[in-house]
């Protein structure tokens, strides 16, 4: 299994990203959380839009990725996993462990410094939350992430097998708690003790800025509460809050040129408990 899974890797993360996107997708519209500000065709092309370019970008400027990385790491024994001797499906689970928490630091850091927050706004800057937000990055921030991950990878040398699944939960996962659709409440309340859930990840999204800077987990939620960051639901609940950042509530339709540009315009945007 492990050795298809090698051989189809970008068949394999292609395929997830579409179902993952068809599933929530259809999901939203079945049974939607909240009613859109924007038109609902323009925000999916101008998020997607962005999307597709992050990943030609990535192509273009590195010239090896997070799984390539991760085969130079295994055949010469660098990095921590590299060094001990382990059952593999240990060292995968150690890695997809690992690799989650640094995720959940590196969020916490683009709130927090300017010059990051400046480009991660973009994210937050959508009016609206569904499944597109969870994959609407600036590709500065997308490149710079790129360069964690590969440090990440050279110094703990996971196993390939981990960073491939690592990428493909991370994925499904970051559209699945983005979806503009709610789970029951009691299937919320158990699945959330272990993964993020819709309801837990939109109060990220909340105009208000201690809410911003909650529930930063995109995949494992035991980091929000380990971290005491997290926070059961909005103040002024799932239908009543506010989505976005207050300098751009007006900017309803905002296009990938609006969005590459933002991180370089002068207006006033949330960061940490104070403003930019």
């Amino acid at each position: 299994m492990s050795d298809f899974i090698l051989q189809n890797e970008p068949t394999i993360r292609l395929g997830f990203f579409f179902g993952s996107l068809l599933l929530v997708g259809v999901w939203e519209f079945l049974s939607p959380t909240r009613k859109l500000r924007a038109p609902k065709l323009w925000r999916w092309t101008q998020n997607l839009g962005l999307t597709f370019f992050n990943s030609l970008l990535l192509r273009l400027v590195f010239p090896i990725l997070a799984v390539s990385m991760a085969l130079i790491a295994q055949e010469n024994g660098w990095g921590l996993l590299n060094m001990v001797s382990l059952p593999l499906w240990l060292s995968v689970i150690i890695a997809i462990i690992v690799q989650d928490l640094v995720i959940y630091g590196q969020h916490v850091a683009f709130h927090h410094v300017p010059v990051l927050w400046r480009l991660h706004k973009v994210h937050h800057a959508d009016i609206d939350y569904d499944v597109t937000t969870g994959a609407r990055f600036h590709p500065v921030e997308i490149a710079l992430s790129m360069g964690i991950k590969l440090g990440v990878i050279l110094l703990l040398g996971p196993p390939v097998l981990s960073v491939i699944l690592f990428e493909v939960i991370l994925s499904s996962m970051a559209m699945f708690n983005h979806a503009n659709a709610s789970l029951p409440k009691p299937v919320d309340g158990i699945l959330r003790l272990f993964v993020v859930t819709p309801d837990m990840h939109r109060v990220h999204h909340s105009i208000l800025i201690p809410e911003l800077n909650r529930n930063f987990g995109f995949n494992l939620a035991i980091w929000d509460r380990l971290f005491r960051t997290y926070q059961a639901a909005p103040q002024k609940g799932q239908q009543g809050m506010t989505i976005g950042l207050s300098s751009y509530q007006k900017a309803e339709r905002q296009s990938f040129f609006w969005m590459i540009l933002l991180p370089f315009r002068k207006e006033k945007a949330q960061l940490g408990n104070k403003s930019s």
